[in-house]
């Protein structure tokens, strides 16, 4: 089973709530990096907080939520050992891990029901990276477009 984080602002919060009990239901290890209620706070700081969870090994992969997913999947983005995904349906969940390596599923919390979420959530952790011409792709990711 993975070892997945998460972090989420305060529109994010009831949704993360609800995947946090999904998730360890599924057998997986969570860890919960705030937001710890519905205050408002700043969505950078969680997104850079997801970074710092897999660069420090405290994580597999990511789970973050704000409320289009747009914003945190931004922040998170700014770390260069982040692919976050803002996914909408199980399809663009499994085809980011496919694909694109992710390691960071994004949610809208504002635009996605908790079903659709959980849709994501299954696709993003049982889908592995297809590799061959993706790779190459992926790692052009890296170089900063030079």
């Amino acid at each position: 089973m993975a070892k997945i984080a998460f972090a989420s602002d305060h529109a994010g919060f009831p949704l993360k709530q609800e995947l946090k009990n999904y998730i360890q239901d599924l057998g997986h290890e969570v860890t919960d990096l705030g937001t710890d209620s519905e205050e408002s706070v700043d969505y950078p700081d969680f997104g850079f907080a997801i970074g710092n969870a897999l660069t420090g090994g405290n994580a597999d992969v990511g789970i973050i939520v704000c409320g289009t997913g747009i914003g945190i999947s931004i922040a998170a983005n700014r770390n260069p050992a982040v692919r976050a995904a803002l996914c909408h349906d199980g399809l663009t969940a499994r085809m980011a891990r496919q694909h694109n390596d992710a390691n960071v599923l994004a949610l809208g919390a504002r635009v996605t029901g908790i079903e659709t979420a959980k849709d994501c959530v299954v696709a993003f952790l049982t889908t592995e990276f297809e590799g061959g011409r993706h790779a190459r792709r992926v790692a052009k990711l890296d170089t900063s477009g030079n």
